[in-house]
């Protein structure tokens, strides 16, 4: 028989509609109740439509740099996702090499943040 598994999100939003506290659970998580983030990107494949659709939330709360790192690390996700899926070595360690380039630039542009 198929298991199923459930993924809930729940978005506190402020006055003005802006994410102000983001929740998670799931049925099948290493922990009980819900978990707080700060920012969550959802991209689902429409198979009637031919289309990714995407829901990109951050909270106020949601640094600069915190928003690097976790750019940082989609692009590194993306990488081996990519070639799990794919089995392509060659575009997989081109999304690499593009995360570590952005690596780069976020590190020289903090850097650069103290100077004037």
């Amino acid at each position: 028989m198929p298991k199923t598994s459930k993924i809930n999100f729940t978005v506190e939003l402020d006055e003005k509609k802006m994410p102000q506290k983001i929740e998670w659970e799931a049925t099948d998580a290493n922990f009980d109740g819900k978990k707080e983030c700060k920012a969550m990107m959802l991209s689902i494949w429409d198979k009637e439509e031919n289309l990714t659709l995407a829901i990109d939330l951050w909270t106020k709360e949601m640094l600069i740099s915190d928003m690097n790192i976790f750019f940082l690390q989609i692009f590194r996700k993306m990488s081996e996702t990519y070639l799990r899926s794919t089995s392509n070595n060659d575009i997989s360690k081109m999304i690499r090499e593009f995360s570590d380039r952005f690596a780069e630039k976020i590190e020289e542009s903090g850097k650069n943040a103290g100077h004037s």
